[in-house]
């Protein structure tokens, strides 16, 4: 996987490329996540240290969206939730979770379809809904059968017992408990008026480590 430098670079390498030629500008400037510890904070700038070790400093709007990442358990997971299955594929075809986000009712449909994940060499995401669920066969991993199904197609997902299965809630009004040193994130990033800047943070209370 790219380090935070890397991406850093990409994400400067496109936005040059927007400002330079105006057809290009129209497309959506490219983002990336950043997936790390806090380690510094003010009301302007957040310092995270990736997961790969590295330092990475950010703008932080005034308008930043936080979402607060809340565990769950399978028990909370029904027929015709929407989820979004982050996963590795079997030999037979099924994709074996390494986490599950039920979305809120609010955001069904985010992102719907299968596609690869940056989490994880080969990983593969599926945002669609619970069309049916099951025991897992014993000859595969136990845990619970899903059959996720989206426009054009479905996936049978294993989620083997253990597997993280969260949500999020809007977290804007608890920055001053959520934002802090030491918060385990995930940030969404833009370049934007030349400047890496955090456009949306995912973040756990308490060290919780949002799995996505």
């Amino acid at each position: 996987m790219p380090s935070v430098r890397l991406l850093a670079a990409f994400l400067f390498a496109a936005a040059s490329v927007a400002a330079s030629f105006p057809a290009v500008a129209q497309a959506p400037i490219p983002t990336v996540r950043v997936r790390g510890v806090i380690e510094q904070v003010d009301s302007k700038s957040l310092t995270v240290k990736d997961r790969s070790g590295e330092v990475v400093t950010l703008v932080r709007p005034a308008d930043m969206n936080v979402s607060e990442v809340i565990p769950l358990t399978m028990a909370d997971i029904k027929p015709n939730s929407y989820v979004g299955a982050g996963a590795t594929p079997q030999p037979d075809g099924t994709q074996r979770a390494v986490e599950v986000l039920v979305f809120p009712e609010a955001a069904r449909g985010t992102g719907e379809g299968f596609s690869p994940w940056d989490y994880m060499p080969n990983g593969t995401m599926t945002n669609a809904t619970v069309a049916a669920l099951a025991e897992a066969p014993s000859s595969t991993l136990g845990g619970q059968k899903m059959v996720l199904r989206y426009k054009g197609g479905e996936q049978t997902v294993i989620v083997p017992p253990g597997t993280p299965i969260v949500t999020f809630k809007p977290g804007n009004a608890d920055q001053a408990a959520l934002v802090v040193p030491g918060a385990k994130v995930i940030v969404i990033a833009q370049v934007k008026d030349g400047k890496p800047t955090a456009m949306r943070m995912l973040v756990g209370r308490n060290g919780f480590t949002p799995p996505m």
